[in-house]
């Protein structure tokens, strides 16, 4: 399916409203004025609320899905629907708003 860009601005919080922010966003492709992501370095998560349980808070994102036609340096950029998952806990990461112009497959 196809799905705007994310952008290294875009707000993406994981299941306990912790805010998560790219490891390293793609300086080559701009989408909105704001440099996209790649799927493979890791997102960190600040501010996750999961405490008090017997699970840790949310810390680092890996993404499992991205774009199977829109590559950068020979890696998938990733989309409004791609999906990741946060560790330790193994829950998913929430794109809540990113660019709305450009979109990718």
């Amino acid at each position: 399916m196809p799905g705007f860009l994310l952008t290294s601005s875009a707000t993406v919080t994981c299941l306990h409203q912790g805010k998560a922010t790219p490891g390293a966003p793609n300086p080559r492709v701009k989408a909105g004025g704001q440099p996209t992501v790649l799927q493979p370095p890791p997102w960190t998560i600040a501010g996750c609320s999961l405490t008090g349980t017997t699970a840790p808070p949310c810390v680092t994102a890996q993404w499992t899905v991205a774009a199977t036609r829109v590559l950068s340096n020979k890696q998938p950029l990733l989309l409004f629907d791609s999906q990741a998952l946060c560790a330790p806990s193994g829950l998913k990461l929430l794109v809540q708003q990113t660019q709305p112009r450009v979109k990718g497959i």
